[in-house]
Formats: C-alpha cells, structure tokens, sequence
C-alpha cells in the first residue's frame, strides 16, 4: 500500500485570525464629539469622497481613488484640521502688552503763527 500524495488533501477551513475585519465606516466628530456621528460616502465613480457628521452638519470633501477607505477620508479630515487650526493661530495679531493706549495729540484747529 502507498502513501496520499498531499496535493491530494483538500485545504483546511481557513482560521480566525486570517479573516480581514471590516473596518469602521462611523466615526466620533472632532468639533461636536458626539460617537459615530460621522458618516463617510465615497462615490468611485466620480472620485469624491464626502464626511457629514449627521449632530453638527460638519463636511468635509476629498479627490479619492479606487483604493481609498473611510478611515482613509477621515484621517486627511483630522489632518486638515490640524493644519487649519495651526494657520488660524500663526495669523492672529499680538495682543498689547500694556492696556493703556497711548496719547493722541489734539488736532490743531487754528494757529496764531500763520499770518
């Protein structure tokens, strides 16, 4: 009597851990912080990507390709607001040191040098 060969044997069911867990598609707002408020719709078709959060009405639109996620449309959201915060910051104007303003000459109505 032989052995089975082993590319005879059918494989084996596949484990658990080899499965691909979906990944999120709702997500926490980051100006109202309300949990899975934010909802991402991509449309393939056209290469657009939309984020609503459905508490604050919050959106945010990006160019997508074919292997672009939700997770991916709401990474550049965080990164875009990062960036827009950070530019709000660099341009505000200083604020004065002292609160005193300083004193303003009176204008001179008529002067007894002219002649």
């Amino acid at each position: 009597m032989g052995k089975r060969k082993k590319s005879s044997r059918k494989p084996g069911a596949p484990s658990a851990a080899r499965r691909r867990q979906p990944l999120d598609t709702a997500f926490t707002c980051l100006f109202c912080h309300h949990d899975k408020s934010v909802t991402v719709r991509i449309d393939r078709k056209e290469g657009i990507a939309q984020l609503v959060c459905r508490v604050c009405d919050q959106r945010y639109q990006s160019k997508t390709n074919h292997l672009t996620e939700a997770v991916d449309i709401y990474s550049e959201w965080i990164d875009a607001a990062d960036a827009a915060q950070k530019d709000t910051q660099s341009h505000r104007r200083p604020v004065a040191s002292s609160s005193r303003l300083a004193p303003v000459a009176p204008p001179s109505v008529g002067s007894d040098d002219e002649g």
